[in-house]
């Protein structure tokens, strides 16, 4: 098993570090803020239970998991002997700069250094690294001790030893990597689920349908097969002859539909006040806390669910 050090805290951090030691791996917890791991260790022991009950710890007591988590008071002793760095400090570019710097100076040679930034380019805040050739994005969907995708996202000097490397460590843990070739802004998975954004937008923003029907067309249409197949895989299925037959057959209708996606729609504009009221009629801002506990308790039991099914069918 790997030894992993988890370089800030917070709400990413704290997610990582439970999909790490759930896989395992023995961790050490540092943040800026001294009182940061041990709450973080604190919301750690709060989350397991659940987990424990939709049997996602792989078989495994909390308590066991939680052994395995160990709160550190000095950056250099957390980096001590590892394999691994997950770096999920504030999304803010001199920030990151300045931290990779340190872990570059102190990490062993061999560890990996990977970012959990969602936003910020690898070769932005690496380039003029000593041992840039380990440096990644490895950025998740929160949180990822639910959500299995990853991005691994290189910058030109990535070495892909590192890229292996990581996703190997990734997969064993349970995840499942996306392993792109080069970086771009938005990676892959802001870019699919912005260019969805947009188009929800501009439907409601325009007056076409309400938040509540584009909600329903994801909810109770599209994401029944996105849940468990890809665009690519759902449209090979969807046409007798497969994904060439599909796009003969029906690349014209989102032809047509193009031109009318070249536009923005200001998120913060007018619409705004339209998509709020929306959602505040339906959701309270008094409950938006409890929605979200039972958003994640529904992803429990759809994560269970999914590794059911995989150890079922042998996949």
């Amino acid at each position: 098993m790997a030894r992993i050090a988890i370089v800030g805290t917070g709400f990413v951090g704290r997610a990582w570090a439970i999909s790490y030691a759930r896989a395992g791996h023995e961790i050490t917890l540092w943040d800026q803020e001294a009182s940061a791991a041990a709450k973080a260790l604190e919301y750690i022991a709060g989350v397991l239970p659940d987990l424990a009950a939709n049997d996602l710890t792989d078989g495994q007591a909390p308590a066991a998991i939680l052994d395995r988590l160990k709160p550190v008071a000095r950056l250099a002793e957390a980096l001590e002997g590892v394999d691994h760095v997950q770096e999920s400090t504030p999304e803010i570019l001199e920030v990151k700069r300045a931290v990779f710097a340190k872990l570059d100076q102190l990490a062993a040679p061999e560890a990996v250094l990977a970012s959990s930034t969602s936003a910020l380019l690898p070769s932005a805040f690496t380039e003029g690294l000593p041992g840039r050739q380990r440096c990644l994005v490895v950025h998740p969907l929160n949180p990822p001790y639910l959500i299995p995708a990853a991005e691994l996202v290189p910058a030109p000097w990535t070495s892909p030893e590192t890229m292996d490397r990581t996703a190997g460590l990734l997969r064993r843990a349970g995840h499942a990597p996306i392993v792109m070739k080069r970086e771009i802004d938005g990676f892959l998975m802001n870019r699919l689920q912005g260019a969805l954004l947009e188009e929800a937008f501009r439907l409601v923003a325009d007056g076409y349908a309400s938040t509540e029907d584009v909600d329903i067309g994801l909810r109770d249409g599209l994401a029944l097969r996105w849940s468990f197949m890809g665009p690519f895989e759902t449209i090979d299925l969807n046409a007798p002859g497969g994904v060439r037959d599909y796009v003969l057959r029906y690349q014209q209708i989102y032809s047509n539909i193009f031109p009318s996606t070249q536009r923005r729609v200001d998120w913060a504009g007018p619409v705004i006040e339209t998509v709020e009221a929306d959602r505040r009629k339906r959701l309270p801002p008094t409950d938006l806390g409890r929605r979200a506990v039972w958003r994640d308790r529904q992803l429990m039991a759809l994560a269970a669910h999914k590794r059911r099914t995989r150890r079922e069918l042998g996949d």
